[in-house]
């Protein structure tokens, strides 16, 4: 099975600490995805005519201010926005996530589960919290949610759930839990920077309130995010950047702000980011969701064939080993760190994969305790419509070379991450080698 579509890099190829090199194999999508070769072709296509958006008098500055507002009705169309949502374009999922939490009205209550990213975790505990046990079925996340609604006596509430896990992939039941919020009175924001990427989505009809995704994870890395979702909470909070575009007049005394997606964009946007971001909705569109679908689970399933195939291996799950996910599989190795297991995949065998804790500690936790003692992480191998079988057959290879002879070269821990000891390959001559590398704060939960 072929790559569904072409993305930039993939004839990379990479050295190897025994010498000699291998195309690379890049198995860490859902951390950032590779770019798609049609949004390369778009940044190309809109870089000579970037200039000053809105305001510029120039021909180039009224090129790059159409362009600006064609992306934005492109990322409406993609996500099914209604017709008086805003949509803000953003950093990333983070930023946006941050953003609506700085502009829930007072009295609100936020309920979400420990089993969330970071990003869905953190910016909540600022104000009133409800965060629900790591549920073990979908039947337990929905009467969870059901509960906590229950119990709220504030006057507004809003659910905040992942639309995928980025840990194990599984698909959570969105309309489900909205239609329960609903019920409720309650809103529902859902961070879709893992579902956005595989599925479609369509706000109308899951009854989402706010959505939140990011380009970099959409196979557009240039800086993108995306907030859309009902505008009476965003127009009436204090902008998210108090600066220039986001007002309609000011005073050395008075400051009129301005409303819809303007009030939170000020500053200079990042046009770029939004034309590529739209560009990757555009090509993901136009080959459709149903093809990216099965393209995916074909994929999944082989991996996760080979993965139980493999003496030791163990597939993290949250609902159980049959429910549905995109193209995230996390699994541990009996006997092996999951660091030394990564860095082996990657030195030995051009492999890319993530491990640690994937910004979600509660869930790994969670999810590793008490079954797996002692281990503070896992390997996560995520793919998307850039990944073919043979990128999957080159993992479960390598994982069954590691697991039948060991690792060949020797492995150390430099800064947090687990590396090759005096490793021998040569970083790309416009990077240079750094002096020490950066610990991850994501990687671990110590």
């Amino acid at each position: 099975m072929d790559s569904l579509l072409p993305v930039v890099g993939s004839d990379l190829l990479v050295p190897l600490v025994s010498g000699g090199s291998a195309r690379y194999v890049n198995l860490d999508y859902a951390a950032s995805a590779p770019c798609l070769a049609a949004v390369a072709d778009a940044l190309a296509t809109a870089l000579p005519w970037y200039s000053s958006v809105h305001r510029g008098a120039g021909f180039a500055s009224a090129v790059t201010t159409a362009a600006y507002a064609e992306a934005r009705e492109t990322v409406r169309a993609f996500v099914g926005a209604r017709p008086d949502d805003t949509l803000v374009f953003t950093r990333n999922t983070t930023d946006a996530l941050n953003l609506l939490a700085a502009c829930l009205p007072g009295d609100t209550t936020v309920i979400s589960f420990a089993s969330e990213h970071h990003a869905n975790l953190l910016p909540w505990q600022r104000g009133r919290h409800v965060c629900l046990p790591v549920p073990r079925s979908v039947e337990e996340a929905l009467s969870q949610v059901e509960a906590a609604l229950a119990a709220v006596t504030t006057a507004h509430a809003l659910v905040a759930v992942t639309g995928a896990s980025n840990v194990t992939g599984e698909l959570w039941p969105v309309a489900e839990l909205a239609r329960i919020a609903h019920r409720h009175g309650a809103r529902i924001a859902v961070d879709a920077a893992q579902l956005a990427p595989h599925r479609a989505i369509d706000l109308a009809t899951l009854g989402v309130d706010y959505l939140a995704f990011s380009g970099h994870k959409l196979y557009a890395p240039f800086g993108g995010g995306v907030l859309v979702g009902r505008a009476d909470w965003l127009d009436a909070a204090e902008p998210w950047l108090a600066g220039g575009g986001a007002v309609r007049h000011v005073t050395v005394e008075h400051t009129e702000w301005a409303l819809g997606a303007a009030r939170h964009e000020g500053g200079t946007p990042n046009v770029l980011g939004a034309v590529t971001l739209a560009a990757a909705c555009k090509a993901l569109s136009a080959i459709g969701f149903e093809t990216v679908e099965a393209h995916e689970r074909a994929l999944v399933e082989r991996l996760l064939a080979g993965l139980r195939a493999l003496p030791g291996v163990r597939v993290l799950s949250l609902f159980g080993a049959d429910s549905p996910r995109i193209g995230v599989v996390a699994f541990v190795v009996d006997g092996w760190d999951h660091g030394r297991l990564a860095a082996a995949l990657s030195a030995e065998h051009g492999i890319g994969v993530r491990d640690g804790a994937f910004c979600a500690h509660p869930l790994v936790e969670a999810l590793l305790s008490p079954a797996t003692t002692g281990r503070t992480g896992a390997v996560r191998a995520s793919l998307g419509v850039g990944s073919s079988a043979g990128d999957v057959d080159r993992l479960v290879g390598a994982l069954a070379t590691l697991l039948r002879n060991g690792s060949r070269a020797r492995y150390e821990v430099d800064a947090g991450r687990v590396v090759p000891a005096s490793d021998p390959r040569p970083l790309p001559a416009f990077v240079g080698r750094p002096a020490r590398r950066p610990a991850d704060v994501c990687q671990s939960l110590v």
